[in-house]
C-alpha cells in the first residue's frame, strides 16, 4: 500500500505570524494572507492531477500541535488515511484524535517516536476543471 505521496505542508509556531508572513512576503515573495500561503502544482505522472502544498505560521500559544511540545508540524498527504490508520494502531501508533472529513479532505494526527506531531491529510481528487478528463 502506498502511503506517503507528498508533503502536504509545513507549520510553525512563532511570537508574531502577521509579521513573520509580511516577513517572508516582502524578502522571500512569498503570496502571504493571514494563513500563510499555498503553493499550487501539478503531479509529475499524471498532469490533470492538481496538488497543493501549504506553508503557514501559527502564533506560539496555538493548541492545534497539541499534544506535541514542538514547534512545528509537518503535514503529509497520503493515500488511503482509513487504511492507514487501521495499520497505525496495529503497529502501536500513537493516533492522536479520529479521522475528520472537510471540503477538502480527510485529516488525522500521529506521534512519532520523539513526540513530534504529524498531520496527515488525504486530499479530496483535485483534478484540473479545464481539462475533460476520461
Amino acid at each position: 500500500m502506498k502511503k506517503v505521496t507528498g508533503l502536504g505542508g509545513i507549520f510553525f509556531k512563532c511570537d508574531n505570524p502577521k509579521g513573520m508572513n509580511e516577513w517572508y512576503a516582502k524578502n522571500l515573495g512569498l503570496a502571504t494572507s493571514e494563513y500563510g500561503t499555498t503553493f499550487e502544482w501539478r503531479d509529475a505522472d499524471n498532469p490533470s492531477q492538481k496538488g497543493s502544498t501549504t506553508w503557514s505560521t501559527f502564533p506560539q500559544d496555538t493548541k492545534y500541535f497539541n499534544p506535541s511540545a514542538k514547534s512545528f508540524m509537518i503535514n503529509y498527504r497520503v493515500e488511503n488515511i482509513v487504511a492507514l490508520v487501521e495499520e497505525f494502531r496495529k503497529n502501536n501508533v500513537t493516533v492522536v484524535d479520529e479521522i475528520a472529513e472537510y471540503d477538502y479532505g480527510k485529516f488525522v494526527h500521529i506521534l512519532d517516536p520523539e513526540g513530534n506531531i504529524i498531520e496527515l491529510w488525504e486530499p479530496k481528487n483535485e483534478v484540473d476543471q479545464d481539462k475533460e478528463v476520461e
